[in-house]
């Protein structure tokens, strides 16, 4: 059976992304000298978790930047892949590429009680008994315990996260 992990926000060679502040004025991507060693770093991560046949959703923004090195670097990564659309993801450049299996919107997974998208939805637009798995805020936490945020900054070590996991902190946290 193949493993399904869910990651958002990679921001694959943005560069800019590496002076962006929180509220306090801390680094959002403290660590790393240039977008190259973040890259390596994130592709490292993902490697050590994800295996070949595995299934990857990317919940959007996947990168911002140089196109060409995008198209030798995302091979690299394991696993099938599929996007969550973001708001920052060039649809028609990521559509023409082969890069993913499946481009879209959202994606539900009753069997798991999760609603994947990109930005964290109201929970009047979730359908059945479903909490919402997002990206787009970054190292934020959740609006409520009905979300739950796969941002690589919010992730262990910007490592993604197994859908099980998922599924099982959000019944052992649920507040019914």
């Amino acid at each position: 059976m193949r493993d399904i992990w869910l990651v958002s926000d990679t921001h694959f060679h943005h560069k800019n992304i590496l002076t962006f502040t929180d509220d306090k004025g801390n680094l959002i991507r403290p660590g790393f000298s240039c977008v190259e060693e973040m890259d390596e770093h994130m592709l490292e991560k993902w490697n050590s978790v994800v295996k070949e046949g595995d299934i990857v959703y990317h919940l959007g923004d996947v990168m911002m930047g140089d196109k060409d090195h995008f198209k030798s670097f995302w091979p690299r990564l394991k696993g099938s892949k599929r996007l969550i659309v973001g708001n920052h993801d060039d649809i028609k450049f990521l559509a023409s590429g082969a890069f993913f299996k499946k481009i879209q919107m959202w994606r539900v997974f009753r069997e798991f009680g999760l609603v994947l998208t990109h930005v964290p939805i109201h929970k009047s637009e979730m359908r059945y008994d479903t909490v919402n798995v997002h990206g787009h805020i970054h190292q934020n936490k959740s609006p409520t315990p009905w979300h739950y945020n796969v941002s690589v900054e919010a992730l262990n070590d910007y490592t993604p996260v197994h859908i099980e996991q998922v599924s099982k902190e959000i019944n052992e946290n649920r507040l019914y």
